[in-house]
């Protein structure tokens, strides 16, 4: 199945099971990616996580039938998978503006989400730069952190974190040249969250001591360069954004296993620049 295919197929499973308690690695099940690479995919192509998503739907579905009978509070509750009423009220009122009981009253609006259908979006007429990219595998040395999925909007934060506490200018230090790049990827053993890397690529002689070193193997990638550069990491979400949503669907290319890399560099003239890479395979 193509791309869009397999998120097709994921909503439907959401849908059918909106009663369980959903994790993304049941919902990738009926898709050939990891939890992990669907987590991504979902998230740059939606525009939020599959567990926000989820949630959502729950909420939305919880409010048509407080509307449509007599269902208990405690009930829905236990239903769509919260540990308690308060729980489900607090979370029911932050979605709908109102709470569960007045969600009874005749005339009271509610905010419906509903499924979701992937299709290719036709966009306009603004281009995308993009190549394709095989490497060999290499190093990649520095400071990696764990985020939760949906937390990719703070990898922005930890970039200046890092940055304004010294960790960046240490690593370049030690390493002895500029350059810093991104590197996501899987967290073994996990698939609530991924693994992200500010590093270095290793060069032969430099002291890696105290720094998480992550192999990235023999990859084709799929580049996605943006010159407009409005501040220090601006680009890179509407670069993968539209990678995933409008590039791969039509490309001929899936998704691959392996790590996603941000690159922040600069040209011979010293114009800065801003890639993606992307692992991927021929369909």
């Amino acid at each position: 199945m193509d791309l869009l295919s397999q998120l097709n197929a994921a909503m439907r499973y959401v849908e059918a099971h909106l009663d369980d308690d959903i994790a993304l690695g049941d919902a990738s099940s009926v898709t050939s990616y990891s939890p992990y690479h669907f987590g991504r995919l979902f998230y740059y192509i939606a525009g939020i996580s599959l567990s926000e998503y989820i949630r959502r739907r729950k909420l939305s579905l919880a409010g048509a039938e407080l509307q449509a009978g007599s269902a208990r509070v405690l009930d829905l509750a236990v239903k769509y998978g919260y540990d308690s009423a308060d729980s489900f009220s607090r979370a029911f009122a932050k979605q709908h503006g109102v709470t569960p009981t007045a969600a009874r009253r005749p005339g009271v609006t509610l905010k419906i989400f509903s499924p979701l259908t992937f299709q290719i979006k036709v966009q306009g007429a603004e281009e995308m730069n993009w190549r394709i990219e095989e490497r060999e595998a290499f190093e990649v040395a520095g400071i990696k952190r764990f985020f939760l999925n949906g937390e990719s909007g703070n990898i922005s934060a930890w970039w200046t974190e890092t940055r304004e506490n010294g960790s960046q200018a240490k690593l370049t230090e030690q390493l002895g040249r500029s350059g810093l790049i991104g590197v996501c990827e899987c967290a073994d053993g996990r698939d609530d969250g991924f693994d992200y890397m500010i590093g270095l690529p290793v060069c032969a002689g430099d002291n890696t001591d105290g720094c998480t070193v992550v192999n990235v193997p023999r990859t084709t990638f799929a580049v996605f360069r943006s010159d407009e550069i409005r501040g220090y990491g601006q680009q890179i979400p509407e670069l993968f954004s539209r990678a995933y949503s409008e590039w791969l669907p039509s490309s001929g290319y899936t998704k691959a296993d392996g790590a996603d890399m941000e690159i922040y560099g600069a040209d011979d003239k010293g114009k800065l620049y801003e890639e993606v890479w992307i692992p991927v395979k021929k369909q």
